[in-house]
């Protein structure tokens, strides 16, 4: 299967970092999150990915062309101009980057690779700024069985300040971060069928608008509870946090070896 990711917004939230590279291309220890995302689905066998580029597309087109420098030892010799690698380390992965344009919307980026996953049975389809320790043959096998033409992974949202709860002005308990109201939202992890695309009107459709509620209304959304981990990374308190779990070892998000 194919997995479509949207890499082509300008992520005006985390300017501290994309006013040099897109969202997509910030780093967690060295990695962009665009790696990590590609590394959740490969542990899946996920392997085809088709990148939807856009606000400097460049920069992630410039990645994966010296892949295989990143991910090497390598010695240059300057005198006689010549490279040798050394502990080859080469991803599984088979990567179509597509010029979707820098002010295009959700929907529009993907209706513009549609012909790479027209003749697919599903694929999948997420944003470039998410993860999650989701089991993606998990979601697969759901949306299988509802029989539907989409499915989205519903998550809880994060929490983001401590709450309290007051009577007669005396704090009874405090819970650091507790995640939302319990209302779940859209987690940005889905498995489409290609009729999907007919959906989207052009450039200027947003995804989440009227395709996913014409989908809703035609009874043709699933959504697939998760109620494990997951965190975007809108802000720069955001980076930090998943840079901290990294670093911490303990990672929810790392379901590779």
């Amino acid at each position: 299967m194919k997995a479509v990711i949207l890499a082509g917004g300008l992520g005006t939230r985390l300017s501290e970092e994309t006013h040099l590279k897109p969202k997509p291309m910030v780093e967690i220890d060295g990695r962009p999150i665009l790696w990590h995302i590609m590394k959740i689905y490969s542990a899946y066998g996920v392997n085809d990915f088709i990148i939807c580029c856009g606000y400097k597309g460049y920069v992630i087109k410039e990645y994966f062309a010296n892949y295989f420098l990143h991910m090497s030892d390598v010695t240059f010799d300057m005198q006689y101009n010549d490279m040798q690698v050394h502990h080859r380390k080469a991803e599984p992965w088979r990567v179509t980057l597509v010029d979707t344009g820098d002010e295009t919307m959700t929907g529009g980026r993907l209706k513009r690779v549609g012909n790479y996953v027209k003749n697919e049975e599903f694929f999948f389809f997420t944003y470039g700024d998410g993860v999650a320790d989701i089991n993606i043959n998990d979601l697969l096998a759901f949306h299988k069985q509802q029989n539907v033409k989409a499915t989205l992974m519903a998550a809880l949202p994060p929490g983001r300040f401590g709450a309290l709860d007051i009577e007669n002005d005396k704090v009874l308990s405090f819970k650091e971060k507790p995640k939302g109201d319990g209302m779940l939202i859209n987690g940005g992890f889905f498995v489409l069928s290609p009729e999907v695309i007919e959906c989207i009107e052009g450039d200027k459709t947003v995804w989440e608008k009227e395709p996913v509620q014409k989908l809703a209304e035609q009874g043709q959304l699933a959504a697939y509870p998760h109620h494990g981990f997951w965190q975007p990374m809108d802000t720069l308190r955001d980076k930090n946090l998943l840079e901290e779990l990294w670093l911490s070892g303990n990672a929810p998000w790392r379901v590779w070896a």
